[in-house]
């Protein structure tokens, strides 16, 4: 059976509305059968709606091709790769900085860069040198710190080396295939995507994500990113400030040994392996972890 119990979504709207969530949308396949999909306007099924963050795990499957295709490598230096865009000292932490640090949140730098907030108000256009210019106080590895500049950075890298801008990259690799049409996201001043967020998907489009990477990188019999990248970047590569679960590449860790690609305000594509589900929820909702609650009382329990 697939099926949830119809008393699991109505317990689950009723949690939410208990906690003043009322714009939410919610689907769950299960064994490549749908078996829950709702929603609360406007957030139907092709609505186009902002899913900040959940863009990083998008980068990361572009880093993810890019390795495969040998046009980069984790291990690379930050300073090889961004020889013309360093600050006039390079400091220690920033020599031992690499592709990797990019996408574990570990990068070395002490607060968030180029967030929601920050961006409008730079008066710097040259994004990359000024990224690189940030201190880096931490030795890379070796403390987590949300922030966007590794995903930019990645993203940049990525456009640079295949010689094209990031949406051109990933649309013959995975939007094409997954039948997503060529997405709207954030540039910088400079006309790089903005890959730490920015981008704009329906939900059924998180979903396609989340359901490519519970079969490892397999769509419709083709294998498209490499599962050796699949299982790497939802395994721990380190650990979060959050909670136990963990942080691989610009993909979360989670309750249930789940992982997820996750943007603020609860834009989330929940991947369960030993269900063989995922779980995807679209919503503008300031009380995440009352959601992420609900999700795992109610819905999850009875996948």
């Amino acid at each position: 059976s697939v099926g949830i119990e119809s008393k699991g979504i109505l317990d689950f709207i009723h949690d939410v509305k208990k906690h003043g969530i009322e714009q939410h949308s919610l689907m769950v396949i299960r064994h490549g059968k749908c078996c829950a999909k709702g929603w609360w306007k406007p957030y139907g099924p092709q609505y186009l709606h902002p899913v900040y963050s959940f863009s990083k795990s998008l980068t990361a499957t572009a880093i993810g091709f890019a390795e495969q295709e040998g046009i980069l490598s984790l291990d690379e230096k930050l300073v090889d790769c961004f020889d013309e865009d360093l600050p006039e000292t390079v400091s220690e932490n920033l020599a031992k900085a690499t592709v990797k640090d990019l996408l574990t949140m570990c990068l070395g730098q002490e607060k968030a860069e180029l967030m929601g907030a920050q961006r409008p108000v730079y008066e710097e256009e040259d994004w990359v040198k000024m990224s690189l210019a940030f201190p880096f106080v931490y030795e890379p590895g070796t403390k987590f710190v949300y922030n966007n500049v590794g995903p930019y950075l990645a993203g940049v890298l990525v456009e640079r080396r295949a010689g094209c801008d990031l949406v051109s990259y990933l649309y013959p690799r995975l939007f094409k295939p997954l039948g997503i049409a060529r997405p709207t996201w954030e540039l910088d001043p400079y006309g790089h995507v903005f890959g730490a967020g920015g981008l704009y998907l329906t939900m059924d489009e998180l979903h396609k994500l989340g359901l490519l990477y519970l079969q490892n990188g397999n769509w419709n019999g083709k294998q498209l990113v490499p599962e050796s990248w699949v299982k790497e970047a939802t395994s721990k590569q380190v650990e979060n400030d959050k909670d136990s679960f963990g942080y691989g590449y610009l993909f979360w860790g989670g309750r249930e040994n789940t992982f997820r690609a996750d943007g603020k305000y609860c834009q989330w594509s929940i991947i369960s392996r030993e269900k063989n589900a995922v779980i995807t929820v679209i919503a503008e909702c300031r009380r995440d972890q009352e959601l992420m609650d609900a999700v795992f009382t109610e819905v999850f329990p009875q996948v």
